[in-house]
């Protein structure tokens, strides 16, 4: 019964987004949900302050300082938490349900991450990639955090 209304759910969410299309350049592929301290958006070489209600665009790059941090939702319904001091580029994001093209790769330098899937963590985990300078995630469950830290001097 469970998963009966675990699809229904998904097909009704898939229903409603079917008029998402893919993120072209320029094209808002998620928002700032939250701020808090030193928090900044680097696009296109200009760099300016996080803030609620910012649009994010693929190619963004996302940075705390010590004291910051910045809440994220994806147009398909994905939580990113970045802590204090990291350093991550969504580098790509495709999400229309209705061509079956999924497609989400963020890129931590450093710092700290949360994630909760949306939809594409969900209906195509294969296509939701987190890649660190020593390694990539894939997805094959709905939540995890990773941690980049300094390189080691080994």
């Amino acid at each position: 019964m469970k998963n009966a209304v675990t699809a229904a759910l998904l097909l009704g969410a898939l229903f409603l987004l079917a008029v998402a299309g893919k993120a072209v350049a320029g094209e808002a592929i998620g928002v700032v949900r939250n701020v808090s301290g030193d928090a900044s958006i680097t696009r296109v070489e200009k760099t300016f302050p996080a803030a609620p209600g910012i649009k994010l665009l693929v190619g963004d790059t996302l940075g705390t300082g010590p004291d910051g941090s910045i809440g994220v939702i994806l147009r398909d319904d994905s939580s990113l938490s970045i802590g204090p001091g990291s350093r991550l580029v969504l580098r790509s994001f495709l999400f229309s349900p209705s061509e079956g093209t999924f497609d989400l790769v963020v890129r931590i330098t450093q710092g700290t991450l949360a994630y909760l899937s949306g939809l594409i963590g969900k209906l195509a985990p294969e296509n939701a990639r987190f890649e660190t300078p020593t390694a990539t995630i894939g997805i094959r469950g709905t939540r995890f955090a990773v941690k980049v830290g300094e390189p080691s001097s080994r």
